[in-house]
């Protein structure tokens, strides 16, 4: 494997199709496409600061970088990549991408990132300024994960979260066969249009949560005092453990609650219309 230390590239594709290299302690400047069209990539300890820095490439492995906002849409149509110990402080990073892997990375600009990606395994990453991270994504396990932005993992498909905190509006619309478990999803709107959504253990806030939703299961949940006017026109299996402040037009199913503010039942219920509410 090549190595290059200590030094810095600027311009457009300074290091265009290189392949079994190793950069330590460089320094991308302004430019474009300074790693494009590679394989078998190793950086350490570098600092990227022009745009498209890792296109097109296979076999990658980050580790202790920097991404400052220059490097914007930085890791687009790139397979196999391995991040951790990293800042990646611009948006729209990671379109299009197969095989990503992530431990302890933060994304203070996380807008657009994430987008028609696939096999992504998360363990440690916090994101702010996320507004629709994770679209259209396919097949991810994801723990650890603390998230600032709205529209989260819309149109997402086969995903499993774990003790993560998401403070997201509209998050896991029109998703389909994701879990969540021991987690907080804190937002307005969640859930609706999805499909298979399971939630076990977690903790849902933010006004009409889970509507819309075909096949809908909740086990041992609790539910914040904003969380009202759940599952309307849902169908549902749900276990809530606490109070929850109401529950309007279900489809169908079974819900169990500690106990409910109201039952609003009105004349636009949907068929069947007999979803059976009960306290534990």
């Amino acid at each position: 494997m090549n190595i290059i230390k200590n030094t810095e590239f600027g311009g457009e594709r300074p290091l265009y199709c290189e392949h079994d290299l190793r950069v330590e302690g460089v320094t991308i400047n302004v430019g474009e496409s300074s790693l494009k069209e590679c394989s078998n990539i190793e950086a350490e300890g570098c600092t990227f600061n022009g745009k498209y820095p890792l296109w097109c490439c296979n076999g990658v492995k980050v580790h202790g970088c920097t991404f400052l906002e220059g490097a914007r849409s930085g890791i687009w149509h790139t397979d196999n990549i391995e991040m951790s110990d990293t800042m990646m402080g611009s948006p729209k990073m990671f379109r299009e991408t197969t095989g990503i892997k992530i431990r302890n990375v933060d994304f203070p600009l996380a807008e657009q990132t994430f987008w028609a990606c696939r096999d992504i395994d998360v363990d440690g990453m916090t994101a702010d300024h996320g507004d629709y991270i994770f679209l259209h994504c396919i097949g991810a396990t994801v723990r650890n994960f603390r998230l600032n932005g709205n529209y989260a993992f819309q149109k997402a498909q086969d995903i499993e979260i774990h003790d993560s905190d998401l403070q997201s509006k509209d998050a896991l619309w029109e998703s389909e066969n994701v879990t969540v478990y021991d987690s907080f999803i804190n937002g307005e709107y969640l859930g609706w249009h999805s499909k298979n959504l399971r939630l076990v253990r977690c903790r849902i806030g933010g006004t009409q949560p889970l509507c819309y939703a075909e096949n809908l299961i909740l086990e041992d949940c609790t539910f914040e005092a904003d969380a009202d006017l759940a599952f309307e026109y849902s169908s549902v299996e749900a276990t809530v453990l606490n109070h929850v402040p109401s529950i309007k037009n279900p489809r169908t199913g079974h819900i169990r609650v500690g106990s409910v503010g109201e039952i609003i039942i009105d004349q636009n219920i949907k068929a069947p219309g007999d979803c059976k509410i009960e306290t534990l």
